[in-house]
């Protein structure tokens, strides 16, 4: 099945010129827009499959790559979205490919939903491979391999391995970057939710960013 042109004749059918301005506008001018919000691209993915049925999970790669040379910002969004809805079939070879949608095209947009969505749920479904893989992004030059060593773990509460996280936010707590003084903080106020004193005494015993440490502290 072709799934590319059926996206596109779907997201061209309800482009808004005047809703892409704005888009385009708040990610500030970094991307073209379709002009379609989330609620409704995902309620025209969702007749796509009603009508179509998804794509085979060998596909999807290829699917992937085409939807992100497109320049409109939704189409990214899609490839997310119906990624995500596989996740029961991943295999230890999508790693590749979602750090790929991590490297292209990069801002906090794809590059958050992507970890989210598509490399949260692999690391959960293989553990054993989490470890090697987040040493390489950590230790990289790259910010958003490194902002996804320091966020992949948002919103596993109790599940969240304190040592590790602790352990990449001191290897960048150096950094100037915005994106992760950012990451920083929100990771550590996602973790405050579940453990505010082990989040206190860090915040307290190291001399954080001014922005991470406003943001750890958010809701303490």
């Amino acid at each position: 099945m072709n799934y590319l042109p059926l996206i596109i004749q779907e997201f061209e059918t309800a482009a808004n010129a005047t809703e892409a301005v704005a888009m385009k506008k708040y990610m500030r001018d970094q991307f073209e827009f379709c002009g379609i919000k989330s609620p409704q691209r995902k309620l025209l993915l969702r007749g796509l499959k009603a009508t179509h049925g998804v794509p085979a999970i060998t596909e999807m790669p290829a699917l992937v790559k085409a939807l992100w040379k497109l320049p409109q910002r939704e189409y990214q969004y899609a490839a997310i979205d119906i990624m995500q809805s596989m996740h029961k079939q991943f295999i230890p070879a999508h790693i590749a490919l979602f750090e790929w949608m991590i490297l292209q095209k990069s801002w906090w947009d794809t590059v958050d939903n992507t970890l989210s969505g598509l490399v949260s749920p692999w690391f959960k479904k293989f553990p054993e491979q989490r470890a090697a893989i987040t040493d390489r992004w950590i230790a990289s030059d790259n910010i958003w391999l490194q902002r996804g060593a320091i966020i992949y773990q948002n919103g596993w509460k109790l599940q969240t391995d304190e040592k590790v996280l602790f352990r990449y936010i001191l290897q960048c707590n150096h950094s100037k970057e915005f994106f992760i003084q950012k990451g920083i903080g929100w990771a550590l106020r996602e973790y405050s939710k579940v453990n505010p004193v082990s989040v206190k005494a860090f915040v307290a015993q190291y001399p954080l960013a001014p922005l991470s440490k406003r943001e750890a502290l958010r809701l303490l």
